[in-house]
């Protein structure tokens, strides 16, 4: 398929033979509190086939949902699938109960309690490094020790960055494993956010979907095209993220 400018101009691309349109968040319907434009007609339009595959470590499905409702994105929790949400899952599955060390925020924290994980950073049975806003030296000093345990480190995605609203980059998680490696360039760590096609396959099966009925809309063909190719799904790469209003962040649909 060929690339698009923006959500509005997909309406020119033949969809309707896919039962499950699945499509990167920041970069492709928002960005920051800000929605592009033709983002809203777009998540109408294909409410019931559409599925957020994001790398976002920051949010839980149901933060991350209430904030979308509140910018007039009403897209349900269980049609959102996110890195850091998914690698605290898997962990909780394969180590029930167990001692987590987390570099994290506060929704995702507060998910590993509900899940039974014991948040410490004492003789830890995992470390979960996802996007932190007060990620200090003090931070990387005391995940740089955590890692003298020899537990294993999980980084819920590899983005160094994610588009802003004022068009400057967001430093993301991999920005924070950049300085982990400017300490320890030898570290080994596990990863399914994109470029891994696991978030892909969460939403396949949540969707029902084989792979020759999905799509994978996403803006950065270093992340989204990689991931999506692993899976075994078309592609579609939105090249420049569509306008953003000027007044009140909602586009006219």
């Amino acid at each position: 398929m060929h690339p698009v400018s923006s959500m509005a101009s997909l309406s020119r691309q033949p969809l309707d033979r896919h039962a499950a349109i699945l499509c990167d968040l920041d970069g492709c319907l928002i960005s920051g509190d800000r929605v592009y434009d033709g983002a809203r007609a777009f998540a109408a339009r294909n409410e019931d086939r559409l599925w957020i595959v994001s790398n976002n470590s920051a949010d839980t499905a149901e933060t991350l949902s209430a904030r979308l409702h509140r910018l007039a994105l009403p897209i349900a929790p269980e049609r959102i699938v996110l890195a850091g949400e998914q690698t605290l899952r898997r962990l909780a599955l394969a180590h029930p109960g167990a001692a987590i060390a987390m570099h994290a925020e506060a929704p995702l924290v507060a998910l590993a309690h509900d899940l039974g994980l014991v948040v410490g950073e004492s003789a830890p049975a995992c470390i979960l490094l996802a996007r932190q806003t007060r990620f200090d030296l003090n931070s990387l000093g005391r995940l740089v020790a955590q890692l003298e345990s020899g537990a294993p480190l999980h980084v819920a995605n590899l983005d160094r960055t994610h588009p802003g609203p004022d068009g400057y980059p967001v430093p993301e998680t991999g920005a924070l494993l950049a300085a982990l490696r400017a300490c320890r360039p030898d570290v080994a760590f596990r990863s399914i956010g994109k470029p891994a096609p696991d978030l892909i396959d969460i939403a396949l099966e949540r969707a029902g979907a084989t792979r020759g009925d999905a799509l994978f809309i996403g803006d950065n063909p270093e992340t989204d095209g990689l991931a999506a190719r692993a899976a075994g799904v078309a592609f579609i790469h939105i090249e420049a993220p569509g306008a953003l209003p000027a007044s009140d962040g909602r586009a006219t649909c």
